[in-house]
C-alpha cells in the first residue's frame, strides 16, 4: 500500500516527560526554593540573626516577633500589585527573585559574624515571601477546573516538606565538617537558588497583558464577597492559634523546668501533623467543599483543646500541638483554594499578599500574648478551644446567613462541586 493510501510506519507511542506539566514545573521550581530556605535557616541558626531564642528575655524575644512582620511590609504594597500588572509579572518574580536570593546568599557567607548579616537577611526573607505569594497566584493556571485547587495546593505542601527534609541532610552534614561549617551551608543554599531561577524559567509563560485600572477596581470590590470574607476570618483564627501554642508551650516548658526534648516532641508533633493535614486536604476536598473543610478544621482546634485541658499535662499539650498541626495544615489548603477559586486573576497576587500580611500580624498577636503575659498550659489550652470553638460557630452563622440572601450565595455546604 502506497503512503498516498494513507499508510504510514508505525511508532512508538510518545512519552510524557516528567516535568512537562505546567504542576510539575511549578512545583520543581517550589521544590527548590523551599530547600533552599531550609538552608539559610539552617546557616543562620547559630549567627547572631537567630540568637534571640525562646530562653531568653521576653523582651528580646517580642523584638524577634516584630521583626518576622517587616518582610510582609513590603510584600503586600509594593511587591503585590506588581505581581498583577501582567500575567507574566508572577513568573517573573519567581525567576529574579531566586537568582537574587542566590547572590544575596553568596554574599551572607561571607558576613555571617558581621552587621551586614541584618540587611541581608531580611531582602531574603522579603524575597521568599514574594516567592510564596507568586507560587499561590499561580497555582490556578496548572489545574482545569476548580475542584482540583485543593489538591494542588496539597501536593505542594506535601512536597515542600519533603524538600525541607531533604535539604536538611546535607545541611547538617556540612554543618556538623568543622572546616566547612555554616558559611558553606549558606553557599549550599545558593546553588539551590540558582536552580530554582533555572527551573521557573520552565514555568508556562501567560500571555503578557495589562489590567485597566477600571478592571482593578471592579476586581477589588469582588474581594468583599461572602467566601473570602469569612474564610479569611477562619484561617486568621488558626494562624493566632499557632501563633500562641509556639511560645505558650516554649515559655511554659522552660518555666516549669520541662526537659528540652518534651518541646521537641512537640514540635515534632507539629510538624507531622501539618504533614497530614496536607495528605487528607484532597480526599476531604472530593466529599465535601473548601467551606467545610476549613469549618472542620476549627472544629477538630476547640474539640481537642478542650479535652487537653480536661486532661492537661505535657502529654495533652503534645496532641494538642498535633491536632492544631492538622488543623492548620488543612485549612491553608482550604482557604488557598477558595482565593484561587472566588478572587478574580486581575488582583490575586496582592490578595495573597495582603491576606498573608493579616496571618502574619495575627500570628504575631497570638503569639505576644505569652510571651508578654505567663499563661499556665492549662487555661492557654481552654483559650485555644474557645478561640477554635468561637470561629467556629461565628463561621456557621456567616455561612447560613449567605443562604438567606442570594445575593451573597456560595457553593453549597454538603456539594463538593467538580
Amino acid at each position: 500500500m502506497s503512503a498516498e493510501a494513507g499508510w504510514k510506519p508505525l511508532q512508538r507511542p510518545a512519552r510524557r516527560r516528567l516535568g512537562t506539566s505546567a504542576f510539575s514545573r511549578l512545583a520543581l521550581s517550589h521544590v527548590l526554593g523551599v530547600g533552599g530556605d531550609t538552608l539559610v535557616t539552617m546557616a543562620l541558626a547559630g549567627s547572631l540573626f537567630f540568637s534571640i531564642s525562646p530562653d531568653g528575655a521576653r523582651g528580646r524575644v517580642a523584638l524577634y516577633l516584630l521583626l518576622t512582620m517587616a518582610p510582609f511590609a513590603v510584600v503586600a504594597p509594593l511587591i503585590g500589585p506588581a505581581l498583577d500588572r501582567s500575567r507574566g509579572g508572577r513568573r517573573a518574580t519567581i525567576v529574579f527573585g531566586a537568582a537574587a536570593r542566590s547572590l544575596v546568599c553568596l554574599s551572607m557567607a561571607e558576613h555571617l559574624q558581621g552587621l551586614w548579616l541584618f540587611p541581608e537577611a531580611f531582602v531574603v526573607l522579603v524575597l521568599s515571601k514574594a516567592h510564596l505569594v507568586s507560587k499561590s497566584a499561580l497555582v490556578p493556571t496548572t489545574v482545569t477546573h476548580d475542584g482540583e485547587l485543593v489538591e494542588a495546593n496539597s501536593r505542594l505542601a506535601v512536597l515542600a516538606v519533603a524538600a525541607g527534609f531533604v535539604a536538611a541532610a546535607p545541611g547538617a552534614v556540612v554543618l556538623k565538617l568543622g572546616f566547612l561549617g555554616a558559611p558553606w551551608v549558606m553557599r549550599l543554599a545558593a546553588v539551590a537558588f540558582a536552580l530554582c531561577a533555572l527551573a521557573g524559567l520552565r514555568i508556562a509563560r501567560p500571555e503578557a497583558r495589562s489590567v485597566p485600572r477600571g478592571v482593578e477596581a471592579r476586581a477589588e470590590a469582588e474581594l468583599h464577597g461572602a467566601s473570602i470574607r469569612l474564610s479569611v476570618t477562619g484561617m486568621a483564627v488558626l494562624r493566632l492559634v499557632v501563633g500562641f501554642l509556639t511560645f505558650l508551650i516554649a515559655f511554659e516548658f522552660r518555666r516549669t523546668g520541662a526537659p528540652t526534648w518534651w518541646y521537641g516532641l512537640a514540635v515534632g508533633a507539629s510538624l507531622v501533623g501539618s504533614f497530614v493535614g496536607a495528605v487528607v486536604a484532597p480526599p476531604l476536598r472530593r466529599m465535601v467543599t473548601e467551606e467545610r473543610i476549613l469549618l472542620g478544621s476549627l472544629l477538630l482546634v476547640g474539640l481537642v483543646g478542650f479535652v487537653a485541658a480536661r486532661n492537661g499535662g505535657r502529654p495533652a499539650v503534645a496532641v494538642l500541638a498535633l491536632a492544631v498541626g492538622v488543623a492548620a495544615s488543612a485549612g491553608k489548603q482550604a482557604f488557598d483554594s477558595i482565593v484561587q477559586r472566588d478572587a478574580p486573576d486581575a488582583v490575586r497576587g496582592r490578595t495573597f499578599a495582603r491576606f498573608e500580611t493579616r496571618f502574619q500580624v495575627v500570628w504575631v498577636v497570638g503569639a505576644f500574648l505569652p510571651v508578654v503575659v505567663a499563661i499556665p498550659l492549662t487555661t492557654g489550652m481552654d483559650l485555644i478551644a474557645v478561640a477554635g470553638t468561637a470561629a467556629f460557630v461565628s463561621y456557621v452563622g456567616g455561612l447560613v446567613a449567605t443562604r438567606r440572601h442570594p445575593g451573597l450565595s456560595i457553593p453549597e455546604l454538603g456539594r463538593p462541586g467538580p
